[in-house]
This record gives structure tokens, C-alpha cells and sequence, in this order.
């Protein structure tokens, strides 16, 4: 008999849960029971041990600039297995503070360099003059995408080649004001300023159910 258990994890949830990011799962959660998959979401926190290969999907959301200060601090203990899940096809999505955490720098609006786990090649600035702010549409490889948008933070690509956005802007602002572009799509992994929740957006909800349950049989594959 198949397995039919999802495994989450969810990194941070205590801190890192701004905008009601946490509704992402819940809607995840909800697809895959229509499609008669249960699931187990395990919060992952400061001092947890954690394996990314143990989990079927991985979703970091968004914080405030204290909160990212405290997990910046403990995120690099996951760098490893993280950086080798994403490289693998493992599916995650890192919503604000997640998506910029998985980049190589955060600037604070004080000045203050928090690092991120490097492990693709973009940065953020903390811009406090340009507060981008307000509905947001774009157009990504499964259709238009509607959300709201809420941050000071601008993230620019370091290597275009390398990394493709996950839309063009219709409206708003996405990455920054300049490149027209919202988000970041990286093998499975997902990045993007996208509240709502972005799984409200039907079409890039099932696309990552998708992507998790060819991720499942892999994995089960390889036990």
C-alpha cells in the first residue's frame, strides 16, 4: 500500500509568521487531503535538530527585523542540509524574511549586515524612503498570480543566469522598484514577497502539491 503521509516542516513558525504566511500550509494541507494525503507539520525552532531530507516540502516564512536577527543566528546549523535539498529538487517556498534569509546578505534599515545562508546568489537592502506596499499582480509560468505586498526590503539577483524570477510584474512592485520582477524560482524551491496567502493563487498552490508528491515518491524511493 502506498504511503500516503506528507511530511512538513515548518521552519520558524514561532518566529517567522507574518501576514498569516502560515495559511500557505494550510492550504497545502488542504489539497493534499483532497487528494486523500495526510499530513504531519513539524514546527522546527531555534535549537531543533533538523534534516530536510526527512520532509516531503519545507516553507520559511516572513518575520520583522528582530525576529530575523534571532533565527539568522541559528539558521546556518541548517545551511548544509538545506543547500542540498534545494540543489536536489527538494520543494520549498520562502516567503519574505524566508526568501531573503536563503540569499547571501540582508542590510538592515540601521546598517546592520545579517547574513543569510548563501546558498543562491541574490542580496536585500532595507530601503526605509520606499515602503512597497499594496495589492501586487504578475504573471508567472502557471498564470497570473494576485497577493499583497508589505516590505522596505529590495532583493536584487547576483546571477541572472542562474536564477529566474518567479513572474513580471503587472502591478506592484515585486524584487524592487527597477526590475519589473517578482520573487525567485530555483529548481523547487520558491521565493517571494507574495502575502494573501500566496496559495490562495489556486494554479502555483497545485503546482507545488505537484512538485511535493513527485518529491514523496522519490523519496520513498531511496528509503
Amino acid at each position: 500500500m502506498a504511503d500516503k503521509s506528507i511530511k512538513i516542516a515548518y521552519l520558524y513558525e514561532d518566529l517567522m509568521n507574518t501576514y498569516g504566511d502560515s495559511g500557505d500550509v494550510k492550504i497545502i494541507r488542504y489539497l493534499l487531503k483532497k487528494q486523500n494525503y495526510t499530513t504531519q507539520i513539524d514546527n522546527i525552532s531555534l535549537n531543533d535538530n533538523f534534516d530536510a531530507f526527512d520532509y516531503d516540502f519545507v516553507f520559511f516564512g516572513g518575520g520583522q527585523d528582530f525576529e530575523q536577527t534571532v533565527v539568522a543566528k541559528d539558521l546556518p546549523r541548517h545551511k548544509d542540509t538545506l543547500t542540498n535539498y534545494i540543489n536536489s529538487d527538494g520543494p520549498m517556498l520562502g516567503v519574505c524574511g524566508g526568501y531573503q534569509l536563503v540569499g547571501t546578505y540582508y542590510k538592515t534599515n540601521s546598517g546592520i549586515t545579517i547574513k543569510g545562508l548563501d546558498i543562491l546568489p541574490f542580496h536585500t537592502v532595507f530601503k526605509s524612503d520606499k515602503r512597497m506596499i499594496g495589492d501586487t499582480r504578475y504573471l508567472s509560468d502557471w498564470g497570473e498570480v494576485s497577493a499583497f505586498e508589505n516590505h522596505s526590503g529590495q532583493t536584487y539577483f547576483d546571477d541572472k543566469e542562474k536564477l529566474h524570477p518567479l513572474g513580471k510584474m503587472i502591478e506592484g512592485y515585486g524584487n524592487n522598484p527597477q526590475d519589473k520582477v517578482e520573487g525567485l524560482r530555483y529548481h523547487n524551491f520558491i521565493g517571494t514577497y507574495s502575502h494573501g496567502p500566496l496559495l490562495k493563487n489556486l494554479n502555483v498552490a497545485q503546482a507545488i502539491v505537484d512538485a511535493i508528491l513527485a518529491w514523496h515518491e522519490k523519496r520513498l524511493a531511496a528509503q
